[in-house]
């Protein structure tokens, strides 16, 4: 019966050491491929953790067989070898102490990089959302967000202002930090550019939320009382999944949206439509101008 027992529990690490080397090309790990460049360097940090933690697994678990399997050997009747007793070694707890520490020392210094990226304001690729703007004919004040839509997280939906049209010029107006009378807005459906880094200002009105996209690999908390900007790019111009990843309530499991990701064009021609569903007052106008 040793025998079975050491079998049985060395079968099942070599099994999940099978499982974490296929899991990649049968896409077990990810929703798909990454559909953002940020997204690509997220799972290569991933995969760089997932090698470090198969070898230490695969290092463990072959000194626990061998302990196993030496043991087992050793209780056997015609075996010669006696039991012996240890208090421990000092040099082998410094050595499993300062190796993970080192281990541990190298992601946090790898992975800054890709940190910065993603989550510090002044690292966000704020040229490029620059020429955004401007390619979609929006002003802006040298301190103004650049954020193109505010997204507001309530039990169970997701409400999007985007900003309005100038009345006199037709230009697409910047998005205020308080509404505005022009301003335009949609629930459950987030459109934005693109091919390009864009901003969007997440914010939530009653209990914290969380921004998924699974996708584009993006994910932030939305916290009460904060209004925090967050950059994303899509590559391919497709509808993706838009959820929420924090327990926030009964109905938590239906608080889903989609993201579609278009041209500039079609989105100035969304935000249009909006413009004129809002605006739409079922008044008929006469040839004279009058309302009937």
């Amino acid at each position: 019966m040793k025998w079975f027992w050491c079998c049985f529990f060395t079968f099942w690490p070599i099994l999940a050491v099978i499982v974490c080397l296929a899991s990649p090309s049968l896409g077990w790990w990810f929703p798909g491929e990454s559909a953002s460049p940020l997204g690509e360097r997220i799972d290569d940090l991933f995969y760089m953790i997932l090698i470090i933690s198969t070898i230490t697994f695969i290092g463990t678990q072959a000194g626990l067989a061998y302990v196993l399997f030496r043991g087992a050997a050793d209780t056997d009747k015609d075996a010669s070898h006696k039991a012996w007793f240890s208090h421990g070694s000092h040099e082998l707890e410094v050595i499993w102490s300062v190796v993970p520490a080192f281990i541990l020392l190298f992601i946090a210094l790898y992975q800054m990089d890709v940190w910065a990226e993603y989550r510090v304001k002044d690292a966000f690729p704020q040229q490029k959302m620059q020429s955004v703007l401007d390619r979609l004919g929006q002003e802006r004040e040298a301190d103004s967000s650049l954020a193109l839509a505010e997204v507001t997280a309530r039990q169970f939906e997701w409400r999007i202002r985007y900003p309005g049209f100038d009345p006199e010029t037709g230009d697409l107006l910047p998005l205020m930090p308080e509404p505005q009378a022009t301003d335009l807005y949609a629930v459950n459906d987030l459109h934005l550019p693109s091919s390009s880094p864009v901003m969007i200002n997440l914010k939530t009105m009653d209990v914290q939320h969380s921004f998924f996209l699974p996708e584009l690999r993006i994910k932030q908390d939305a916290v009460p009382g904060l209004i925090i900007p967050i950059w994303l790019e899509a590559k391919e111009q497709r509808t993706y999944q838009l959820l929420c990843a924090e327990l926030c309530g009964w109905g938590h499991y239906k608080m889903k949206a989609r993201f579609v990701a278009e041209s500039e064009e079609n989105f100035l021609n969304y935000l249009r439509r909006l413009h004129e569903e809002q605006n739409y007052d079922r008044v008929e106008k006469t040839d004279d101008g009058a309302a009937e």
